[in-house]
C-alpha cells in the first residue's frame, strides 16, 4: 500500500510540475517552456520504449514527433484538465499512425510463400546462394528486377529505390510485386 501512495505521490507531483511549466512557458517565458518540452522527452521516450521494444531505432523518432505535435498544438491545452491525459492522448495517436503506417508499408510487399524451398536452409554457402539467386533474378526485366534488387535485397526504401532507377515510386512497388509473383511462379513451375 505504501508503494501505491509513493507512486501516487510522484506522479502527482510529476504532472503539477510539467504543467506549472507548460503554463509558464503559454505565458511567454521561454526557459520553463525548454524545461517542460525536455522533461516530457524523457518520459515520452520511456512511455514509447516499452510499447516499441522490437523497434527501437523508431524510438527518437516517434519522441521527436510527439513533441512536435505537443508543441503545435499547445493552444488547445485547457489549464483546467490535467495535462498528463492530454500529452499521452497525443503520444497514442502518434504512436498508432506509426504502426498504422507500418503495417501498410508492410502490407505492400508480398512474400514469398514460406513453403518454397529456394530460401530454405541448406549445405551450400552464401556464395552458391547469391549466385542462384543471381541466376533467378537475371531472368527478370529490369523494371522489376531492380526494384527486387534495391527494396528486398539491398533494403532501400522505395523513394531510393526510385531516385536510383528513375522510376516512380508506383512502378517500384509493382516492380516488386510482379517480379516476386514471377519468380515464385519460376520456382515452381522448376520444382
Amino acid at each position: 500500500m505504501e508503494r501505491i501512495e509513493e507512486r501516487d505521490a510522484r506522479f502527482t507531483a510529476t504532472e503539477n510540475q510539467l504543467r506549472a511549466l507548460l503554463i509558464q512557458g503559454l505565458n511567454g517565458n521561454a526557459t520553463a517552456y525548454h524545461q517542460f518540452l525536455k522533461a516530457l522527452s524523457a518520459h515520452f521516450r520511456a512511455y514509447f520504449r516499452k510499447r516499441l521494444f522490437q523497434r527501437p531505432d523508431d524510438v527518437e523518432d516517434l519522441v521527436q514527433e510527439t513533441l512536435l505535435a505537443v508543441h503545435n498544438q499547445r493552444h488547445t491545452y485547457r489549464t483546467d484538465q490535467p495535462l498528463t491525459a492530454w500529452v499521452h492522448a497525443i503520444a497514442r495517436y502518434k504512436l498508432m499512425d506509426l504502426l498504422r503506417s507500418r503495417a501498410n508499408r508492410e502490407a505492400l510487399t508480398d512474400l514469398l510463400d514460406d513453403e518454397l524451398e529456394v530460401f530454405a536452409a541448406s549445405d551450400t554457402d552464401a556464395a552458391d546462394a547469391r549466385k542462384d539467386l543471381d541466376q533467378l533474378l537475371a531472368g527478370l526485366p529490369d523494371r522489376q528486377r531492380l526494384p527486387i534488387l534495391y527494396v528486398k535485397l539491398e533494403g532501400l526504401s522505395v523513394v531510393e529505390a526510385a531516385q536510383r532507377t528513375g522510376m516512380s515510386e508506383s512502378a517500384i512497388k509493382i516492380g516488386v510485386h510482379r517480379g516476386l509473383k514471377a519468380l515464385a511462379a519460376k520456382i515452381r513451375g522448376g520444382a
